[in-house]
């Protein structure tokens, strides 16, 4: 008997998106993480639809956990959650203190007024706060939360130095200044969690403005030490040169690439538009392929090789293409159903889940099941070291000088002067002076 054809194709099917351990062969670009999350941040400028918006933070989460690494910037994640949770906290705080366009029926509470002058007319401190106003900014305040957050999970799963290679030529300063600002939060992030620790094992307190004050000196020591490093690391390395090009090639890049930039950011803006979705996605396409073109003949000035470029595979191109397609869809879907993408507060109504949306926003949680595993994933059973084909040097494949296949000189083969096939001096010297106690 011969085996069906289709459990033969669903085990291949199987085995093709079973994620492997990440190495260095294998590790996702940085550019793929930061599609996916570009795309899941458009998606949540596209709605303000709370249970949208948890949706795609939940999705964003769900891939930070099952995919980021021990490194340094993994951490910031919680610290731009945090930071969205604050944006909501204030966004509702100025809308009780400064008021509301947002018309209303059900008050809430009633705030002292501030009277104001003349000069300034349609500013309120204080006043009546409506349900309606409240819900309205909590809106608005989840949407720019989602934002950060999703750019929170591409800083936790994109290495910067991998980022900085995928750059073009022509970008390449550019690209080390904005990957080092980059940087400087996730490793902030880490000083913050190594000084506090660091307190609370000596018993001092880690909160109050005392506690911050002699937490911020040695952060800010650190910051500068790194930057130090990285300039003394640049200047080694031959940073700055550029090698000699034409007059008018100079002038076509600097036309190509501005031209293609401002083009870009029209229609950006149109696709976050409400308005914009008609002509923003021709405009940005005509502008990145303008760009790209200026960038490519800008990459002549540099004389920068590549170590070791990333590759872009099936993998990487499934995981940046999650997020476009995320992206496309909520943008289709606030021209079919806007009602539902932006739940109207004026009459105040509950939000509705709608359906097919929601079932787009979990198309990015493709990451979680087709990009590398991180070695940090695994149970400690298995080894740390990057690929699994081969033994490491910490491996139990091949004995090393401290395993059990090869006795060494601190092993059980062969005795020491430590161990029990032969007695040290020491020890025959205080078996005598025991000997002569007991006489």
């Amino acid at each position: 008997m011969t085996a069906s054809p289709a459990p033969a194709s669903a085990r291949l099917l199987r085995r093709a998106l079973h994620a492997p351990e990440a190495d260095r062969g294998n590790a996702l670009p940085a550019g793929a993480w930061w599609l996916w999350a570009l795309g899941l941040a458009t998606a949540a400028s596209r709605t303000t639809n709370p249970l949208l918006l948890g949706l795609l933070v939940g999705v964003a989460g769900y891939v930070v956990a099952a995919r980021r690494t021990d490194a340094p910037w993994a951490r910031s994640y919680g610290a731009f959650v945090k930071l969205g949770l604050f944006v909501v906290a204030l966004r509702l705080l100025f809308s009780v203190f400064l008021g509301s366009s947002i018309p209303g029926s059900h008050t809430v509470f009633v705030l002292p007024e501030l009277p104001l002058p003349d000069w300034a007319q349609g500013v309120r401190i204080g006043g009546r706060v409506t349900a309606e106003q409240l819900v309205f900014s909590l809106y608005e305040g989840m949407k720019l939360a989602a934002l950060l957050i999703c750019v929170g999970a591409a800083n936790a799963l994109a290495n910067p130095a991998r980022l900085l290679k995928s750059l073009p030529g022509a970008l390449y300063e550019a690209g080390v200044a904005v990957v080092v600002a980059m940087t400087f939060a996730p490793n902030m992030v880490a000083d913050v969690v190594r000084l506090r620790t660091a307190r609370r094992l000596r018993g001092r307190p880690t909160g109050g403005v005392r506690a911050v004050a002699q937490i911020g000196l040695p952060v800010l020591e650190g910051a500068l030490e790194r930057s130090v490093a990285v300039a003394a690391s640049m200047d080694a390395r031959g940073y700055g040169r550029t090698a000699q090009v034409p007059a008018a090639v100079r002038h076509t890049t600097n036309v190509l690439t501005l031209g293609g930039l401002l083009g870009v950011c029209a229609g950006t803006y149109g696709l976050l538009a409400a308005q914009g979705a008609v002509y923003g996605l021709p405009l940005l396409l005509a502008g990145l392929v303008t760009a790209m073109a200026g960038l490519r003949l800008g990459g002549r000035r540099s004389v920068r090789t590549r170590y070791r470029p990333d590759r872009w595979g099936v993998r990487a191109w499934l995981v940046a293409c999650s997020g476009a397609v995320v992206a496309a869809a909520m943008i289709w879907a606030g021209a079919v159903d806007p009602d539902a993408m932006r739940p109207g507060v004026v009459p105040l109504t509950a939000p509705v889940l709608p359906l097919w949306p929601a079932a787009a926003v979990l198309i990015g949680l493709l990451p979680a099941l087709v990009a590398p595993v991180p070695p940090s994933a695994h149970g400690s059973g298995k080894p740390s070291s990057y690929g699994t084909g081969k033994p490491s040097a910490h491996g139990s494949e091949k004995p090393s000088a401290h395993g059990s296949g090869e006795p060494s000189p601190h092993g059980t083969g062969k005795p020491s002067a430590r161990g029990t096939g032969k007695p040290s001096a020491r020890g025959t010297g205080k078996q005598a002076r025991i000997g002569k106690e007991q006489a």
